[in-house]
């Protein structure tokens, strides 16, 4: 059952669910899609992630309670329906040099050689489920339970842009030179973000990743 949560005085939330299931993120995102081709009166903006979708609307000419009775009807409307390829439909392979600063430490704790700790996160193809933190990162599912490492204890104030990370159930790419608590096994040399690019962010919510090895 989709329920809905007030985000501020100009947002909403719905809420599908609270564990990462791409069944549901499929949900969503079919949503997602079907308010961008016929959007509600007085709404801006829609946001997908992973269990719920943000929408934004003018409160001057929308009233929260009653937008909130007709997204989350229409929302139960899209289950069963999957989003039809003109959102997130995008495959991308990131090539990646797998020499890290973190991999040894990673293999060794996982109880796996270099190469293994490679071949799992290079085998699995990922889903792009959200965009945050900063502009352009995209948060990559599900990795392998085998390479499942909570963040590192201490974060670094400074991961280089291009970083290859893994943490938890997910791994990602870090688009800008930040902070990053993430596990770092690689880099790679594509532009996840750039401001002068048409849209900026490489990945969108709802494509499809795969990584890539190179020496």
């Amino acid at each position: 059952m989709i329920r809905w949560l007030p985000l501020g005085d100009s947002a909403l939330t719905l809420v599908y669910g609270d564990e990462i299931d791409p069944q549901v993120h499929s949900r969503i995102l079919a949503t997602a899609q079907a308010l961008r081709a016929e959007p509600p009166r007085g709404v801006t903006e829609i946001v997908p992630a992973y269990t719920t979708l943000g929408v934004w609307f003018n409160p001057l000419e929308r009233d929260a309670a009653d937008l909130a009775a007709e997204l989350v009807e229409r929302a139960e409307g899209e289950t069963g329906r999957r989003a039809d390829g003109r959102t997130g439909s995008h495959q991308i392979v990131i090539p990646v040099r797998y020499d890290g600063p973190d991999l040894d430490e990673v293999a060794s704790r996982l109880g796996l050689s270099r190469d293994e700790v490679i071949g799992k996160h290079t085998a699995a193809q990922y889903r792009v489920y959200m965009l945050g933190f900063v502009p352009g990162f995209a948060f990559l599912g599900l990795l392998d339970p085998s390479l499942e490492l909570p963040r590192r204890a201490s974060p670094r104030l400074r991961v280089p842009a291009g970083s290859v990370a893994i943490a938890g159930r997910q791994t990602a790419v870090y688009p800008l030179d930040t902070p990053g608590g993430w596990h770092l096994l690689g880099r790679t040399d594509l532009s996840l973000f750039d401001a002068r690019r048409d849209p900026p962010a490489l990945l969108s919510v709802g494509d499809s990743v795969r990584f890539e090895a190179i020496q």
